[in-house]
């Protein structure tokens, strides 16, 4: 008695990937990038800040570090 070879219940393979996106993986990186882009084209709102901020520092130490 032979045995039954299983098929896929999928049809065979175009070569492509059928890939879908949900809506807010497109939507939250464009709305990021239009908050982001606004920011910067309006500087008036830009205020400077009183004391130098510890993530400054360290990045220019890191910088200078990887420099040497």
């Amino acid at each position: 008695m032979s045995a039954r070879t299983h098929t896929s219940p999928h049809p065979a393979s175009t070569g492509r990937a059928d890939i879908r996106l949900p809506w807010w993986a497109l939507a939250l990186p464009t709305l990021a990038f239009v908050t982001l882009l606004l920011l910067i084209l309006d500087p008036a709102d830009a205020h400077a800040a009183p004391a130098e901020p510890a993530v400054t520092r360290l990045f220019e130490r890191v910088l200078q570090l990887i420099t040497r």
